[in-house]
């Protein structure tokens, strides 16, 4: 196989902040840019080397952010332009470089652009959006959103339709005209001469739709699944070279999409080795129903993943992309529950040691690790006693049609889904210290603050050599000083263990041996016995180890010279 181009963002560890639940500076119970800036030393002490920043555009902020008004702007409750400007240059002067999060599958309703679009059917801006006649008094197809309930919002006023695969008030933009890519593009170029250092892409699969429209498949709730239209559609790649070529090859960014439903053979295409497209994408199997945690209704549940199914991901995306595109490493961002919690063990006796095990086996693998803010210190999900305590519109809208509407699930059991894979649990507030609010506010915070912020905090981490926190900063060190955990080769192990999840990495003559306990009990497990061999321990979360097994949530991870 061929040595592996090397690039900066292959080395580099990604720290992704949900701006609203990071750090509140000015007490309106809003996180702000300003209140990231001072929290910059904190980072700097972690060890990271970017920070990806969830959307801070202008926004009327019905999706947090992800329905943009204008892209040129800072959503209010965050700051300003300059307040911006002074976060770049902070990060920049901590040796942090900060990468945006880029909407342009769709824009909000009050973007200046779909304003003009809505106005008549003649409007010079009429075809930045997907207008459509509807279908014998009904809408064009049968597609429902992401959000629930129909694809389609009618408008009166031109007695047409619009797609929205998300929110109403997120309309989706039509990359088949031109001059929507060549705004998007020069918008780009914007940021990028501003010095930011690179794009994740939202739903970036989503740019090209199928062009017939044509109905899904019908799916339980009677609606079509408008997927295998809108994802990974026939254009998508042209126009991702064509970013490329008009945007991004001029400058040296991190690109990451986030591409729902892509395969393996789609990611070899986005995430190209020559460069052409993206220089990675973020794949949704283990996070997904395949990964065995099973369904009450739709994506809601109560099951936890089943080991074996998650690793058979995992190393099919490791061995499929071997050589010929980059993986993104992640278990935690803003549209999933926390890691410890859904992976690992978030009780008392075990979150600690299982939080480190999880972390052991995601930063060990091949691709660049992304750590989701709190991550580092072990942070839960939260508890939800009502829909009062929900604020994200998914959650909403999922009750008002299985609870409400349709009757199909019972609120104490859509709460219980809830409290195990709601997005909410990732966006509660950052949990700084013990004190009022968890030090992220002194006002009412916009979500409420997971009571178990009197013990798990940053503050207290900071005090503890043994917490979370040194364990990730330990894990970025190791990242930065062994080639072999970037660049080497991927091999399964013991793919057949019911409980251990193990692995193999190979550089140059060393081999790197991990081995990471998925379960609460000890378990055997043979991998570091050997004949007169020694290896050097370069981490683990056990003190001492016993032969031949590995103890409750052990990780291990081996280095062996000239093996």
């Amino acid at each position: 196989m061929a040595e592996e181009q090397k690039a900066w963002w292959k080395e580099a560890v990604i720290y992704q902040i949900y701006p609203r639940s990071f750090q509140d500076s000015n007490g309106d119970g809003i996180g702000d840019l300003p209140g990231i800036t001072r929290r910059i030393p904190y980072l700097k002490e972690l060890g990271i080397d970017v920070i990806w920043l969830s959307p801070i555009y202008q926004s009327p902020n019905d999706d947090n952010g992800y329905d943009i008004s204008d892209y040129r702007a800072i959503m209010k409750d965050f700051g300003t332009m300059e307040d911006f400007d002074t976060l770049l240059r902070a990060a920049h002067e901590a040796g942090i470089k900060l990468v945006m999060d880029l909407v342009v599958n769709h824009t909000s309703d009050e973007h200046a652009w779909f304003i003009e679009s809505r106005k008549s059917r003649t409007n010079p801006y009429r075809d930045f959006y997907i207008w459509k006649d509807g279908k014998d008094g009904k809408a064009p197809n049968n597609w429902e959103s992401y959000f629930s309930g129909p694809a389609w919002q009618y408008d009166e006023a031109t007695d047409q339709y619009y797609l929205h695969c998300f929110s109403k008030k997120q309309p989706d933009l039509n990359w088949e005209n031109t001059k929507v890519r060549d705004a998007v593009f020069d918008m780009m170029t914007w940021w990028c001469e501003k010095g930011i250092d690179g794009f994740r892409m939202d739903v970036i699969s989503m740019i090209s739709k199928d062009q017939s429209f044509p109905d899904g498949p019908i799916k339980a709730d009677g609606y079509g699944d408008l997927s295998p239209h809108v994802c990974n559609g026939p254009r998508v790649h042209e126009f991702l070279q064509e970013m490329n070529r008009r945007v991004l090859s001029h400058y040296d960014l991190l690109t990451v999409g986030e591409a729902a439903g892509v395969t393996i053979d789609e990611a070899k295409k986005y995430a190209r080795s020559d460069g052409k497209e993206l220089g990675m994408v973020f794949q949704f199997e283990h996070v997904g129903p395949e990964n065995g945690k099973g369904s009450v209704i739709d994506k809601w549940t109560t099951g936890k993943p089943q080991m074996p199914k998650v690793r058979a991901i995992l190393n099919k995306w490791q061995k499929e992309l071997e050589g010929k595109a980059w993986n993104s490493l992640y278990l935690d961002n803003h549209d999933q529950p926390r890691c410890v919690s859904m992976f690992g063990n978030d009780s008392p006796e075990w979150r600690v040691r299982s939080a480190k095990m999880l972390a052991t086996c995601l930063h060990m693998q091949k691709g660049t690790p992304y750590i989701y803010q709190g991550e580092e210190l072990g942070m839960t999900n939260t508890t939800f006693h009502s829909l009062a305590d929900c604020q994200d519109l998914e959650e909403i809208n999922a009750w008002h049609q299985y609870v409400d509407e349709q009757k199909k699930v019972s609120p104490e059991t859509m709460l219980a889904c809830f409290n195990t894979v709601a997005r909410d649990n990732a966006r509660t507030p950052m949990q700084w210290t013990a004190g009022k609010n968890a030090g992220f506010t002194d006002a009412t915070p916009w979500l409420a603050v997971n009571p178990n912020y009197k013990t798990i905090n940053a503050e207290a981490a900071l005090k503890d050599p043994d917490s979370t926190f040194y364990y990730y900063q330990k894990l970025i060190r190791l990242r930065h000083a062994y080639p072999i955990i970037v660049y080497g080769t991927f091999e399964p192990l013991l793919e057949d263990d019911p409980n251990v999840y193990a692995f193999a990495r190979h550089l140059g003559g060393e081999t790197l041996l991990i081995a990471c306990n998925w379960t609460s009990k000890e378990v055997p497990c043979n991998l570091f016995v050997f004949d007169g061999k020694d290896g050097e321990e370069l981490i683990s979360n056990y003190a001492s180890h016993k032969t031949g097994a590995l103890q409750p949530y052990e990780a291990r991870v081996l280095l062996l010279r000239n093996a």
